[in-house]
């Protein structure tokens, strides 16, 4: 049986605590992308157990360099391609952010309503009652994550629902409603994947359509991005778990979770978002308005969780920098997102198994390429 991961990190912490050496500073644009392509084949060479890796680096608001290494899965030789799509898991968070986000500039949502009128039909206790979407969107409602274990029965369950999705997110709120919080609404931010399933819920109410519906609507089709939410196939890169490619329902978790992590795209595509984030402050983007990007990327109360983001103002210590970030798992791919908006410049990772230490190895490569994009202005590049 697979065992369905939820141990999403809600931000990439080590970024924090090094500063790795800017080993592509002052080189040309074609020295750099060899560089890159060098740093990811050794990564490779050096981790077997790693299948695949994919590296994008975005310079000053444009895709820069990209680098994709290893094969589509462990017991194949087919190469993976820099046009491929890889699952980044909760990397996606942002994007159901950003769907809610375009709701509320519209009216059809308000960051402050109640989630007793976001979901009017759903009993709850009183402890939910004035939970808002920005409580939930940034991990501060109160409700406490999924666990593969205390949950099992539940997420086995889901993978044979055959109701519409738009009902098991409905019956899914009535249940983690009826629950004691963890803790008071709007206090210390606590990752729960839960609260992505009950804003998706509450936009499925406002509007009569299933959250993949909207999010092509309001986020993917105005990028232009090419988004599958289908379970992965031969001939696209796999996600792996004990070492084995897997394919179908069971390659990822139920499809009532996607609100959560669910996206499988081209690193292209990827980019596509992160670059109308980081361009969106400033008056440029094709989905919001310049406050509406800086709601999604302020930290709420005294912590460091933004709506989709983890934020950090503390790197390099010599001369700090805002950061946007996040991780995402779901057992069987592993991606980490890094963004410095004011210089419009990031990196994006992922890989297509979570095991073997892949995390570490990934941060270790994105640590490397974040120093060199968030040089003091003046440096030369």
């Amino acid at each position: 049986m697979i065992r369905p991961d939820f141990r999403l990190a809600a931000c990439v912490a080590a970024i924090c605590l090094a500063v790795a050496p800017p080993a592509l500073a002052q080189q040309a644009a074609p020295q750099r992308a060899a560089a890159l392509n060098g740093m990811v084949e050794e990564a490779l060479a050096e981790n077997p157990g790693v299948p695949a890796m994919a590296v994008l680096v975005i310079r000053e608001g444009a895709v820069a360099e990209q680098a994709v290494h290893g094969v589509r899965a462990g017991d194949s030789a087919d190469p993976a391609l820099a046009g491929d799509i890889w699952h980044i898991g909760s990397d996606a968070k942002a994007m159901t952010a950003t769907m809610i986000a375009r709701l509320v500039d519209r009216g059809v949502l308000s960051w402050t309503t109640p989630l007793r009128s976001l979901l009017p039909g759903v009993s709850m206790r009183p402890e939910y009652q004035d939970v808002t979407l920005v409580d939930l969107l940034s991990h501060r409602a109160g409700l406490r994550d999924l666990d593969d274990t205390a949950d099992a029965a539940m997420i086995e369950a889901a993978y044979i629902d055959t109701r519409p999705l738009t009902e098991q997110r409905i019956a899914f709120a009535t249940a983690v409603l009826s629950e004691a919080p963890i803790g008071p609404a709007r206090g210390e931010a606590v990752y729960s994947n839960s609260d992505y399933l009950l804003a998706a819920a509450a936009a499925e109410q406002a509007t009569g359509l299933s959250f993949e519906q909207l999010m092509q609507a309001e986020v993917f089709g105005p990028l232009g991005m090419t988004v599958v939410f289908a379970p992965s196939e031969r001939g696209q890169v796999l996600g792996h778990l004990e070492g084995q490619p897997r394919t179908g329902l069971r390659a990822d978790n139920p499809p009532m979770f996607a609100p959560a992590g669910a996206v499988k795209l081209s690193m292209g595509d990827w980019a596509r978002f992160a670059i109308d984030q980081m361009a969106g402050e400033k008056g440029r983007g094709v989905l919001l308005r310049a406050s509406a990007y800086r709601t999604l990327h302020t930290p709420q109360g005294e912590t460091a969780s933004a709506l989709g983001w983890g934020v950090r103002d503390s790197w390099p210590a010599a001369s700090p920098v805002r950061l946007l970030m996040h991780a995402g798992s779901n057992g069987r791919w592993n991606a980490l997102i890094a963004l410095a908006p004011d210089q419009e410049s990031g990196v994006l990772i992922v890989a297509n198994t979570a095991e073997a230490d892949v995390e570490q190895l990934q941060t270790a490569i994105l640590m490397t390429l974040m120093a060199e994009l968030v040089q003091p202005s003046g440096t030369d590049q």
